[in-house]
């Protein structure tokens, strides 16, 4: 499985090298975003690891001597580098019963492609000043938790969940089963001020250079404009969420 969006290390909190240490990462029950694994190495505990990874659905890439030289940071790598989470992944269920706790409907962002950590920690820190139960990202093709994302969310990575799932579309159906409504942001949706927005609802961000994605959007409920006057027809991921979050606030305000 190859990754040709790697990060660099120095993103990442903590960068785990040698086998022994590795496997003990795995089986220790902490996150692992990326298994960097040297292209060719066969034997048995490299095989034990990349059971591990698969087990646990981690990201893996089987690279060449070069690019495992430029991740080391001892030198001692042993053909394995791993990627842990700078913070730890919540579960959703922990954002629903958030929501339970506070008596609120929930409310949560769920991003579709943000890979710009500066971008996700903004987010972050939207999510949590607007009183969102929780952030929901995709494990491929988008931003990990780094000490970066934990910097630009201004300290409220540590009171906002975030989750990390394998599959967002699957995801949005669970949740839907659980009475959720999912509104995701596209310039060609509705305008937002037309939507209702209250209720339990899910708001889907999608990258600023692809948007939500075609099956992602698929499985919403609504398709929600932001009103542009000017001569620039795009916003930045963050502030578009910012935008779309205080309307949901808005209304649930309007609304008591």
């Amino acid at each position: 499985m190859q990754d040709n969006n790697m990060s660099s290390n120095t993103e990442h909190t903590l960068v785990i090298e040698g086998r022994n240490a590795v496997l003990e990462a795995f089986r220790s029950g902490r996150t692992i975003d990326k298994l960097f694994v040297l292209d060719g190495c066969q034997d048995g505990p490299v095989r034990t690891i990349v059971r591990e990874a698969k087990k646990h659905d981690t990201i893996i890439n089987f690279v060449g001597k070069e690019r495992l030289s430029q991740l080391t940071q001892t030198g001692k790598h042993q053909g394995v580098i791993a990627y842990a989470a700078a913070y730890a992944y919540s579960e959703i269920d922990d954002m629903l019963k958030l929501a339970e706790e506070r008596g609120e409907d929930p409310f949560l962002i769920l991003l579709d492609g943000i890979e710009d950590p500066h971008n996700l920690g903004a987010i972050i820190r939207t999510a949590n000043i607007a009183g969102a139960h929780g952030v929901i990202i995709p494990k491929r093709r988008a931003a990990s938790l780094t000490a970066t994302v934990a910097k630009t969310s201004a300290g409220a990575l540590n009171y906002t969940p975030v989750a990390k799932v394998t599959n967002l579309v699957k995801t949005m159906e669970e949740l839907k089963e659980k009475g959720l409504w999912f509104a995701c942001a596209d310039m060609d949706g509705e305008p937002m001020y037309g939507l209702n927005l209250t209720g339990p609802i899910g708001l889907v961000i999608g990258s600023e250079g692809e948007g939500v994605s075609r099956l992602v959007k698929e499985n919403c409920d609504f398709t929600a404009a932001i009103p542009m006057k000017g001569e620039i027809t795009s916003l930045n991921a963050s502030v578009a969420c910012g935008i779309l979050a205080y309307e949901v606030v808005r209304q649930r305000i309007q609304k008591k």
